[in-house]
């Protein structure tokens, strides 16, 4: 039997999985169940587009709501407004300034969360696990392809990630 890991979350990603989940499940499945119904009075199934894209569209709902499921069960959730805490943890909205005097901030999140496009990075990735630990003023490194890169950190704040 596979061991459960843990999939740290904030209440913000916890509610946007249960949200989806919940989209699935109540609304876009019974619709599908609906139009398969119809198609199947329809005759013959082989031939009929309704019905096989419908099966298809069943199944991928049925496999996305099954791993949805299983993520909000392994959910651990951790609200980063509780967090009083000088080092860096998960939850954190992290300012780092690189080699160049370039600021970045950076929310670290679970890899449910991720927005490279938002600065949400996972825990798990190789800045953030760099991160996890440290505190204002301390440098990482952080392997890249173009070779590996050194950050400062600025600040470190304990709110709700954006």
């Amino acid at each position: 039997m596979k061991e459960k890991t843990k999939n740290y979350i904030t209440p913000k990603g916890l509610k946007v999985l249960q949200e989806e989940l919940h989209q699935l499940q109540r609304v876009e499945r019974p619709e599908v169940i609906k139009t398969i119904s119809w198609a199947a009075g329809n005759g013959d199934r082989s031939e009929n587009a309704d019905y096989i894209y419908g099966k298809k569209r069943l199944r991928e709902i049925d496999k996305r709501v099954r791993f949805l499921s299983s993520r909000i069960d392994q959910a651990y959730v951790v609200d980063p407004t509780s967090i009083q805490n000088v080092k860096i943890q998960f939850g954190a909205s992290v300012e780092i300034e690189d080699e160049d005097s370039v600021l970045k901030l950076i929310g670290i999140v679970g890899v449910d969360e991720i927005n490279t496009a938002k600065g949400h990075i996972s825990w798990r990735s190789p800045i953030g696990s760099s991160l996890i630990g440290k505190e204002v003023g301390d440098t990482i490194e952080v392997p890249t392809p173009k070779g590996v890169k050194t950050y400062e950190i600025i600040s470190v704040v304990y709110t709700e990630i954006k």
